[in-house]
């Protein structure tokens, strides 16, 4: 490939409107660029580097025995009704009609296609089967940001295994993830694994896989002593045992006039947060709910989304607030409630001597025992683990840090193969539900994240094994007919040697086709020109070192080839 051919359009400055390390020099380096919000044109570099992303996950997957389909993007909404998620997943999912009016939508994702095509298995003979593709995937978010870590239009890998029994997903849950696991090493992006939520997917065992950095929007409790890893929408902490005092033998009203928060109480009347109840109001797919935690405490709303298995929460407004309870918030809580729901975090189990709201405005109460005066709660973990507290498998203190994710494999059991009647007959000729995982890797989000760990000041610093070309061969004086022949001969040996090289040959300053190749980010750069010439030489760089040699023209080669064939094996062992 000549670069005088090729669609390099590089930026001299960083976007303005560009945040995320990765947006920024994909737009500056020529990858990509934006259509509109969250639809990226992913130009000739970026299709490059894309592909080689594609190449080795197939590789692991081909590796696993897996079986690679292509699946339609479109699917008739009459599926995901069947399965329950044509109303769970909301506004997230594209919705259109086609000219008969019939309900379609743009693939979210597809567990529901892929359960059906898996309906043609008839024996347990017929399994396991582990399925994949590579395909576009359309979610409407509302907020798209960060070039392609957050966007409306992607590239997914995902991968469906459908087994007999839970056994047998044990052993294709293992198998991706070993999968994973060497897919992430080899595309050198530093995934951490941590316990996930299953969200709308449904099913049991979530596993989140998470590359750490500052674009990221995960916030991950990690412990550097065990490996204990959870996204804060899982994670749970052991907290330090509280001692109350003996509190009183009924709550007590106090007037509170004008106090409105948590922090009112604490200021004016010397009540610590975290011997306040926090009372939230909820409507829980429609039912007003009351959330407990301390008064120091968040709220994570999927945490209440799981143990409620509701399809839609939100907070309730004022008006549906002063209905429910008498009051509006400030002054709410939840003693003497024994008509609307109650949901508490484990945090308040066993506390007493509490200061919560007393449904009257401007009124608290105080000496509540939590257990005593609050009936019927159901106990759960609801609240934002925080770092410093204590692991909660070895006690030591956890550490938080953001990330984003690049891939995630759940166990969803049989939550799709019942409602859309994916059976086999068992080995005593029942008719048994296939018992199903799903695992997925962003492709686009994927490449964003080696270049959001693989950077420096000058640009992008691509792995050997993704770069857009592992070499580039510089003629520094193209209308000179020596250098022009060297840099010539020099590309036709290296791609004679297997090396993906491209030649800059273009009629343009040396500073701008030195400064295109830092920030493209090209492994290995060989200059030639008419001072190396008369010595006989020329000028081999590598890219993530900057270290620079003279090399006889007869060696470069040879040379360039056998350090872009190491880093290769290396990337690979």
């Amino acid at each position: 490939m000549r670069w005088s051919q090729l669609h390099v359009p590089t930026l001299r400055e960083d976007p303005s409107d560009a945040d995320a390390v990765s947006h920024k020099l994909l737009l500056r380096a020529g990858f990509i660029r934006q259509l509109m919000a969250g639809h990226y044109s992913l130009l000739p570099m970026a299709a490059r580097v894309r592909n080689k992303i594609i190449a080795i996950i197939r590789e692991e997957m081909d590796g696993i025995g897996a079986q690679e389909f292509l699946l339609p993007s479109m699917h008739p909404a009459e599926i995901w009704r069947r399965s329950g998620r044509w109303e769970k997943i909301g506004q997230e999912m594209f919705r259109l009609k086609d000219r008969k009016s019939a309900d379609m939508a743009l693939g979210v994702t597809h567990e529901e296609i892929f359960t059906v095509v898996a309906q043609e298995l008839k024996s347990y003979r017929d399994v396991p089967q582990m399925w994949y593709q590579f395909q576009v995937k359309f979610r409407d978010e509302p907020r798209p940001k960060s070039g392609l870590i957050r966007v409306r239009e992607f590239t997914m890998k995902d991968s469906y295994s459908f087994d007999i029994d839970d056994s047998g997903l044990d052993r294709s849950y293992q198998l991706h993830r070993g999968a994973y696991e060497r897919i992430f090493k080899r595309l050198g992006i530093p995934a951490v694994p941590a316990r996930a939520s299953n969200g709308t997917m449904g099913g049991s065992d979530s596993l989140e896989y998470v590359c750490p950095s500052s674009a990221g929007e995960d916030d991950i409790l990690n412990c550097p002593h065990c490996g204990y890893a959870a996204n804060l929408e899982k994670a749970t902490s052991a907290l330090e045992p509280v001692v109350d005092g003996p509190g009183l033998a009924e709550p007590e009203q106090f007037d509170t006039p004008g106090v409105r928060s948590i922090e009112d109480l604490v200021e004016q009347y010397g009540v610590a947060a975290s011997s306040q109840i926090k009372t939230l109001v909820y409507v829980v797919d429609g039912e007003p709910t009351l959330v407990l935690l301390l008064g120091d405490d968040s709220l994570v709303e999927q945490k209440l989304t799981d143990f409620t298995g509701a399809t839609e929460i939100r907070a309730a407004r004022p008006e549906e607030i002063q209905e429910a309870l008498g009051a509006q918030p400030g002054s709410l809580g939840a003693v003497g409630v024994t008509d609307t729901p109650i949901v508490a975090d484990e945090s308040l189990r066993g506390r007493r001597d509490m200061t919560t709201g007393a449904n009257k405005d401007d009124v608290h109460l105080r000496g509540v025992d939590v257990e005593r005066d609050i009936a019927g709660v159901r106990w759960t973990s609801l609240r934002a683990v925080k770092a410093g507290e204590g692991c909660p498998e070895c006690g030591s203190p956890l550490e938080s840090f953001r990330a984003v994710e690049v891939g995630h494999i759940f166990k969803l059991g049989q939550v799709y193969t019942k409602p859309l009647d994916a059976a086999v007959l068992d080995n005593q000729s029942r008719r048994v539900p296939l018992t199903m995982g799903s695992y997925g890797i962003g492709v686009e989000r994927s490449l964003a994240c080696v270049v959001e760990t693989h950077h420096d000041d000058k640009g992008m610093v691509w792995p050997v094994q993704l770069a857009p070309f592992e070499a580039s061969v510089v003629v520094a004086q193209p209308k000179n007919e020596a250098v022009a022949q060297v840099g010539q001969e020099l590309y036709d040996s290296l791609r004679k040697l297997g090396v993906d090289v491209v030649i800059d040959d273009r009629d343009e300053r040396l500073g701008v086709k030195l400064r295109d190749t830092e920030i493209t980010g090209i492994p290995f750069r060989v200059v030639v020109g008419a001072r190396g010439l008369t010595d006989g030489v020329v000028e081999v760089t590598e890219r993530a070192t900057g270290e620079v040699t003279q090399v006889k023209i007869g060696d470069a080669a040879a040379q360039v080839a056998e350090r872009v064939s190491v880093g290769l094996a290396a990337a690979k062992a």
